[in-house]
């Protein structure tokens, strides 16, 4: 006696509400970018240079939100019964290459620096890197109101948090090299913003690696999960028990529940099902849940089916 029971809650982006500000952050944050380009051109700044790559992985952020909004509003097809979800995954994964890249070469640049030393001229990276931080710190005022609700946002919000401080790096280099002359202070800072991108890329890319293996939620105890299901009337067993995440904010579960001899008939198919699907939603973070009911024994039969 097998049943399924796939019980769905309409999935929304938290995120799409915040659409108008990512929108405002990502415009910022090219101009920004461009103008911290030429400024560290004409003022020869690694420093800004390193900045304004840092404003690039920013902007990736930025846009890798806005398009994960957007896949995540397009309807599932008979070929793709999860939609584009997973597209954002994906995505994320480029961008951890791309992070790794620009991450790598300030460093790799910051210790040239060191070899042969450069002219920075500290007052034009002073000017260009006070544009940066006003900027970072408008889109950080914009970012904030939805910051809370919206991981997606959260993320960007770090993002631009992250290079608010790489703009302080910016202008403490250019005014050590004012005040003392000292051109070190440049590929110092190098250093500082290019140590930011690196670690936080490595953080992204293990999630990432995470959702793609399909790897239990990290929030999600399984051993939790198993206990209350057990725990449940008329619930005696239970085996293939799968936790996974489709993409970020979309957790699913699968699981095979052994029932005791005339329990159905006692507490009813339809109750027990809404059983199983409370005790998840009132405990754990998952909403999307697929439940088959088994009488005991028919594991066994499932596994002479399979060979």
């Amino acid at each position: 006696m097998g049943a399924g029971h796939d019980h769905a809650r309409g999935h929304t982006t938290a995120g799409g509400a915040h659409r108008w500000r990512l929108r405002i952050a990502l415009a910022i944050t090219l101009t920004v970018m461009a103008v911290e380009i030429i400024g560290g051109l004409l003022a020869d700044s690694l420093a800004l240079l390193a900045d304004a790559g840092h404003m690039a992985t920013d902007a990736l952020g930025l846009a890798m939100a806005l398009l994960a909004i957007h896949f995540a509003g397009r309807p599932p097809s008979p070929h793709r019964t999860y939609g584009y979800a997973r597209a954002e995954i994906l995505a994320a994964l480029g961008n951890c290459l791309l992070l790794f890249g620009v991450g790598g070469y300030i460093l790799s640049e910051a210790v040239l620096r060191f070899l042969t030393p450069a002219a920075t001229e500290g007052g034009l990276t002073i000017v260009f890197g006070a544009v940066g931080l006003a900027a970072n710190l408008v889109s950080l005022a914009l970012l904030r109101g939805g910051q809370h609700t919206s991981l997606n946002v959260r993320g960007a919000f770090l993002e631009v948090a992250a290079d608010a401080l790489g703009s302080v790096a910016v202008l403490v280099s250019a005014g050590i090299i004012l005040a003392t002359g000292w051109q070190t202070a440049d590929p110092v800072a190098s250093l500082v913003i290019g140590l930011m991108i690196v670690p936080r890329t490595y953080k992204l890319l293990r999630e990432t690696l995470n959702v793609l293996l399909e790897a239990a939620p990290r929030n999600v105890d399984m051993a939790a999960v198993r206990a209350h299901i057990l725990g449940l009337p008329g619930v005696e067993g239970l085996h293939d028990l799968h936790v996974w995440t489709i993409t970020s904010g979309m957790p699913v579960l699968s699981a095979h529940v052994v029932v005791a001899p005339g329990a159905l008939d006692a507490i009813g198919h339809e109750r027990m099902l809404h059983a199983l699907q409370g005790c998840l939603g009132d405990h754990f973070d998952v909403g999307h849940c697929t439940f088959q009911l088994e009488p005991g024994g028919h594991a066994d039969h499932e596994a002479k089916l399979c060979h």
